[in-house]
């Protein structure tokens, strides 16, 4: 394995830890919050569940687009989208 290989290996594992780290820990602690703020208004399970609702729906949302960003991406650097833009040109 070469130095750049081993180089987006790398890189590729520290974006997944960060992922893994933002979708569990995010939620909890607006869930957190939203039970601190359910314990002073009175209301224990809806503002936990607002939260955390909302910022899960939030990270989904944003890693379905970053998705179809990297498709694209992907998708315009394959061999046959190189080869029918030189055409055009």
């Amino acid at each position: 394995m070469n130095l750049s290989e081993r180089r987006e290996l790398n890189n590729g594992f520290g974006e997944a830890l960060s992922r893994a780290f933002e979708i569990a820990v995010t939620p909890a602690v607006f869930g957190v919050a939203g039970y601190l703020l359910d314990r002073k208004l009175g209301v224990v399970p809806l503002f936990t569940l607002v939260f955390s609702l909302f910022v899960i729906g939030y990270i989904l949302w944003k890693y379905w687009k970053v998705y179809e960003a990297d498709m694209a991406r992907h998708e315009q650097a394959l061999p046959s989208r190189r080869a029918s833009r030189e055409e055009k040109t």
